[in-house]
């Protein structure tokens, strides 16, 4: 081999070898989500149980039944979000457990058709009760402003900082979203989107990888039968 053509061809080499590590990289990533989707789905096929509020942290996309009262007094509207193209707000209702311990509970969405002055109607008994919902890790999206000392409920919010809203509530709230069951009364709109998981994503990366080190594969061995052939 040519002196000339050594320094291409180690760099061709190597460039493949990254290529198709990163191919066999996503490639694990995919069986690793794989795993974590099964895992989810078995959780989401559970029957609905009572679990002790200390527990409750451990038990993301579980159905769980839960027994206490709403606080009617201490609501927030969670705001900017979108369903089914329209814009609105989530009703989130604290669900007090025992002592001073609550859970939010999103008792679904409702559109603001264009009227933001005037809220549902979001009164809620007080009563002891028992709901079914599921339990969702709450996904903060930008941190709240300064509220008053004295804030005024229902509370119009746009992100979900639990150690404020717990300050805000008087509530130690549990770091969890409970999504109130399709088929409980005392909801709005509620039609909860399932998991989706990232396993086609990491195969389509590592499918482009693999294509990329073909192509290469094949013009390297073109330049190789071209040299070969002076």
């Amino acid at each position: 081999m040519k002196r000339a053509f050594i320094l291409p061809t180690i760099l061709i080499v190597i460039t493949l070898w990254g290529l198709l590590s990163l191919g066999f990289w996503q490639l694990d990533r995919a069986a690793e989500k794989r795993a974590i989707e099964a895992d989810i789905v078995a959780a989401q096929l559970s029957p609905a149980e009572f679990v002790p509020v200390n527990e409750l942290v451990n038990k993301e996309h579980y159905q769980v039944l839960l027994r206490g009262r709403y606080d009617n007094d201490k609501q927030f509207i969670y705001d900017n979000q979108i369903v089914n193209s329209n814009a609105g707000y989530y009703v989130l209702t604290p669900f007090v457990l025992e002592n001073q311990t609550a859970i939010l509970v999103n008792r679904g969405f409702v559109p603001w058709y264009g009227n933001r002055d005037k809220l549902i109607n979001t009164n809620i008994g007080k009563n002891i009760t028992t709901i079914q919902v599921k339990l969702i890790s709450p996904k903060e999206r930008i941190k709240l402003k300064q509220q008053n000392a004295s804030p005024i409920f229902p509370l119009l919010i746009q992100s979900l900082d639990l150690n404020q809203l717990s300050q805000l509530s008087g509530y130690s709230i549990v770091p969890m979203l409970a999504q109130l069951n399709v088929n409980a009364k005392h909801g709005f709109y509620r039609k909860w989107q399932p998991f989706y998981g990232s396993v086609d994503k990491h195969l389509g990366y590592a499918l482009q990888w693999f294509l990329m080190a073909f192509v290469l594969g094949i013009i390297a061995l073109r330049l190789l039968i071209k040299k070969s052939g002076k």
